[in-house]
């Protein structure tokens, strides 16, 4: 009798061996992205000392730090009133010495239709709020890779979501990914969109209660107060393997921090 073949996604190989940094676009700078950004600046520097050309961040959010957004956000009393995105770029950069670069607007088309400047790169990841804002990344990054920039080819976005006390980071390929022939696994070029494959999950899980918290208290009833961190830290360690191993049997994860219950979702 044949044994099935375990499911693997290759990693695209011009981000394993790649001459220059990833380009990397982070898109939302809350309670997940400003997590996702510390996750993001670890993992660059520990690809570097294994000589690997790094990460090129390029962070998005046009909010502004409320008192609210403190001890739950990666924020600081005195940075109340700056732009997020400004905020915590800054603070990267001067500890690590990158270059990496804030926009203090949304990830989104002009009225006209048009696409934000700087909007290509290799790597999306989204920490945002709401399904409208999922669907408009997914069809910026659907007609930036029709255009084809080749310095910078769109390969993969990683979404995370969540509620009070659950969420979910899926990860999903641009494209077909040429994969290596394999007689040990079945290989799995394509990811679905996080927008295609939950479509309607997502529009029947949104909410319009879209209002912001005025304090820390009020934030922690809508969102718990590790849900982020955690998602964070799971989510980047999925990237990170990819980077290290070149492989993937999951392509994302499903978590319950109530029950403490976490669920891969396979390739």
């Amino acid at each position: 009798m044949k044994t099935a073949k375990n499911k693997i996604h290759f990693t695209d190989n011009s981000l394993i061996n790649a001459t220059n940094p990833i380009e990397v676009n982070l898109i939302g700078a809350g309670g997940t992205g400003s997590k996702v950004l510390t996750a993001l600046m670890e993992m660059n520097y520990s690809l570097n000392e294994l000589g690997h050309a790094g990460l090129a961040v390029r962070l998005w959010d046009d909010d502004i730090i409320s008192d609210a957004n403190l001890g739950r956000q990666r924020f600081a009393e005195c940075e109340v009133g700056l732009c997020k995105s400004v905020a915590l770029i800054n603070r990267a950069n001067r500890w690590s010495g990158t270059n990496w670069k804030a926009e203090c607007r949304k990830f989104a088309k002009s009225s006209s239709g048009k696409l934000p400047e700087h909007a290509s790169a290799n790597i999306y990841i989204s920490c945002v709020d709401t399904v409208s804002a999922r669907f408009e990344i997914a069809e910026i990054i659907q007609e930036i890779s029709y255009s084809r920039f080749y310095h910078n080819q769109s390969k993969y976005w990683m979404d995370f979501g969540n509620s009070k006390t659950t969420g979910q980071v899926v990860l999903s390929t641009v494209g077909e990914i040429k994969q290596p022939k394999s007689e040990k696994y079945d290989t799995v070029a394509q990811l679905p969109l996080v927008t295609e494959e939950f479509g309607d999950l997502l529009r029947k899980s949104e909410t319009t209660d879209d209002t912001p918290s005025c304090s820390l208290a009020e934030a922690l009833e809508k969102q718990g107060l590790f849900i982020n961190s955690t998602l964070a830290q799971m989510g980047c360690s999925l990237l990170m393997d990819m980077f290290r191993d070149g492989m993937t049997q999951n392509r994302g994860f499903f978590l319950n921090l109530k029950n403490f219950h976490s669920q891969p979702l396979a390739v």
